[in-house]
């Protein structure tokens, strides 16, 4: 897959912390997009709706363990901000 679109250009405005959990974040959200690619051909944040991101969160997480599923929930909250939308997701 080529990543047309820069995630880390996208989350450079909200990305805090140390290096370590930047790197784990850009790391999540590619991992995000690659999923919702995959599933629904949308590669750009930004036609990205709630429900991709739900999806995400709760069918294709649903074999990882609690840890994983919270560290990605971070990042897609981390994803909505950025979209400066008011998404609340259930943990």
């Amino acid at each position: 897959m080529s990543n047309a679109f820069d995630m880390e250009l996208f989350l450079a405005g909200v990305l805090t912390g140390s290096h370590t959990t930047r790197q784990r974040h850009l790391c999540q959200a590619k991992t995000i997009q690659t999923a919702i690619v995959e599933r629904w051909q949308r590669d750009n944040p930004w036609t990205w709706q709630r429900k991709h991101l739900a999806w995400f969160l709760n069918h294709h997480l649903n074999q990882h363990s609690e840890s994983t599923r919270y560290y990605y929930l971070l990042t897609v909250q981390l994803i909505t901000h950025r979209r400066g939308k008011p998404w609340q997701f259930n943990r």
